[in-house]
């Protein structure tokens, strides 16, 4: 290709963005009239105008944060242990929070409970862009993130399953603390690769949601479709087909994502009659979370890389699975993708597990864990590769 060849090419694809741009500013501004979002609500179509709001005014708003992100010095700057070769504005999350906070909004979906995991969600985001543009010590994001579950559970979400005593609540409290702040940073720690955290966020949201309108839980659905589309809204600007991400998503937005998929999966209702399936629902669809964030605690406690929860947050290392699959030769779009479909299989397995009996139940759960154990034989190939290889 000549010079001016991709001179060209670049301009067609500036012009190309520009019109997209400009008639998803039309499409959100008509989407935000009053009589539109009325007719819209009344004939029943919430749950497109729901995500199609979150996703327009994520989709516009990304570019300014991106701006304002150079203009604060939140920028991620390259080092070995990365793959990105130059600086790149993190602060990605707020944009998404601001299209899912948009959605929610302008529909008036706050009961008290979800009114509590919004405040939870706002101190994780404010807790993750100080991370952003100016580091905080694990022990202030630590005790931030207690502070987001304290309001979570204060506003009545929590698992619940004990006896109704003392001692039963307050083993309740304890474990809705742990799923809260591990399914948090877990999509932290996968928030490696161009796509995947936002992926991850987008996919079980979905399935959430769907999961929702199977048990009637109309609430629940809606804020699924928020993040849902709010994290498509991100995506056309952190994966590209050829260039980098312009912007990434930042410990605010991983940590906000994360936080919020946890609250979803305290908040559903999966099965009243079924505990196995009560808790093999949420467990199956944030499956790739639950499974990186376990794997990865064992061998750094294991190999004495960890020794407490203050070593947990702030080690980085190279031993998530999209460092494993990428070490075997896969292109990191290959890896993100593969990830994807993962997900999506252990999402789908919810959704069939909802209408299935026990057995179905325990036959479906152990397909996950195969699958789950086929990634872990990946992962020790992938990690012997690097071994091998010097890295």
């Amino acid at each position: 290709m000549t010079h001016g060849d991709h001179e060209s090419r670049k301009l067609g694809l500036s012009y190309a963005f520009i019109y997209v741009y400009g008639f998803s500013f039309l499409l959100l501004f008509f989407s935000m009239l009053p009589q539109v979002r009325v007719w819209l609500i009344g004939n029943g179509l919430r749950w497109i105008y729901i995500p199609a709001v979150s996703f327009l005014v994520t989709l516009f708003i990304t570019p300014i944060v991106r701006i304002y992100a150079f203009r604060l010095g939140g920028l991620d700057i390259p080092d070995e242990r990365k793959i990105h070769g130059n600086p790149t504005p993190l602060m990605g999350g707020l944009a998404v929070f601001i299209g899912f906070s948009a959605a929610m909004t302008m529909n008036n979906l706050f009961s008290q409970e979800i009114t509590g995991i919004a405040l939870g969600a706002l101190v994780i985001l404010a807790i993750g862009l100080w991370d952003d543009v100016r580091e905080l010590s694990s022990r202030l994001k630590i005790l931030g993130q207690l502070l987001a579950c304290a309001i979570v559970v204060y506003s009545g979400v929590r698992l619940s399953f004990m006896p109704p005593t003392l001692w039963g609540d307050s083993v309740e409290v304890a474990l809705t603390f742990i799923w809260l702040i591990g399914i948090a940073n877990a999509l932290n720690f996968l928030d490696g690769m161009d796509g995947l955290a936002a992926g991850l966020g987008a996919i079980p949201s979905f399935f959430i949601s769907l999961t929702a309108y199977q048990t009637n839980q109309p609430g629940l659905m809606f804020i699924g479709l928020a993040l849902m589309g709010g994290c498509l809204g991100f995506l056309p600007f952190n994966l590209h087909p050829e260039k980098p991400a312009l912007i990434f998503l930042g410990d605010a937005g991983s940590t906000f994502i994360g936080f919020t998929l946890a609250c979803m999966g305290v908040l559903g209702q999966w099965d009243t009659h079924d505990p196995i399936k009560a808790f093999s629902i949420p467990v199956l669809i944030l499956g790739v979370l639950l499974f990186d964030m376990t794997y990865t605690s064992v061998i750094r406690v294991s190999s004495g890389k960890v020794g407490n929860i203050r070593q947990w947050l702030d080690y980085v290392g190279r031993d998530h699975i999209h460092h494993q699959l990428s070490a075997l030769g896969l292109s990191n779009r290959q890896t993100v993708f593969f990830i994807y479909l993962i997900a999506s299989s252990l999402g789908i397995s919810a959704i069939v597990l909802r209408n299935g009996q026990l057995v179905d139940a325990i036959l479906l759960v152990l397909q996950s864990f195969n699958i789950l154990f086929m990634m872990v034989i990946l992962m020790q190939k992938g990690a012997e590769r690097k071994i091998k290889n010097g890295d």
